[in-house]
């Protein structure tokens, strides 16, 4: 289990789970299922426009090594082997694909009371090196991520941010796109009960003089029923529900019209996750 401030990434998680998660605009189909002996099955479909894509993957546990073999459409091939535990705090993972042995890198992952850090590098010749960590306690944390290709002899990617998080609401501004845009983003629980939750999230871009922002909540009708809405600067609005019709199985539906040019078309989704 993750402990202690987590990483860079997990600052403002919270609130982008809020505006973001699950509103689909495509049709997405899944299928779980778990032998005796340990291995997990899950097929994957979705359907954009008129196109289809599948993947399978197979996962296998064995005490703390799991190995997960994923393969799509198109032939390729998606290997992850994560080795937890190596000591107390840490755990490695190792990625490749099939035939693009370029994509291929192996990451280090140290979780600690007060500070989480994560590095990974490409497994080529020139590789890309990403290193993600934050520091805090009580509620606190400050982090940063960089991404440096050894090839260009530049960094592709820095960010930086601070976060509070408490059982009740979370809070974070991020300096991100290397430093062209400044996010601030605040979710609160108005009720435990209802799962009652409010959020926004306010970004300036620094290169356009642009200022956006995303408002969106979320609200339990029932222990198995759960609905969201989120409006943005554009005039974009989207809703969804999703119910919890048997256990760890969900329907969503989701869709999106544009207040500002109702002449347009609105955007529907349906995602479907079953686990026999």
């Amino acid at each position: 289990m993750v402990k202690g401030p987590g990483l860079y990434s997990d600052i403002g998680k919270r609130t982008r789970d809020l505006l973001t998660k699950d509103f689909y605009h495509d049709h997405k189909f899944t299928i779980t299922s778990t032998s005796p002996s340990g291995l997990t099955f899950t097929s994957t479909g979705i359907k954009k426009g008129e196109q289809f894509a599948g993947e399978l993957n197979t996962q296998f546990k064995n005490n703390n090594v799991i190995v997960d073999v994923k393969v799509d459409t198109n032939s390729n091939i998606y290997s992850t082997i994560t080795v937890d535990e190596i000591a107390q705090g840490a755990k490695t993972i190792f990625t490749f694909t099939i035939p693009d042995q370029k994509t291929g890198k192996g990451e280090f992952q140290y979780y600690h009371d007060y500070a989480g850090v994560a590095t990974s590098i490409g497994l080529t010749s020139s590789p890309l090196v990403h290193i993600n960590g934050a520091i805090g306690s009580d509620g606190i944390a400050i982090g940063g991520e960089a991404s440096f290709d050894t090839a260009s002899g530049n960094f592709t990617k820095y960010n930086a941010g601070i976060g509070f998080t408490k059982p009740d609401f979370s809070a974070a501004v991020q300096l991100t796109d290397k430093g062209d845009i400044v996010k601030a983003s605040y979710s609160h629980t108005v009720s435990p009960l209802t799962r009652t939750t409010v959020g926004a999230e306010i970004a300036h871009i620094f290169s356009s003089n642009e200022n956006t922002f995303t408002i969106g909540g979320l609200y339990a009708l029932d222990q198995l029923t759960t609905v969201k809405a989120r409006l943005n600067n554009n005039g974009k609005l989207g809703a969804l529900i999703q119910h919890e019709w048997r256990p760890k199985s969900l329907l969503t539906l989701s869709g999106e019209i544009n207040t500002k040019a109702l002449e347009n078309n609105a955007k529907f989704g349906l995602a479907l996750a079953l686990k026999l």
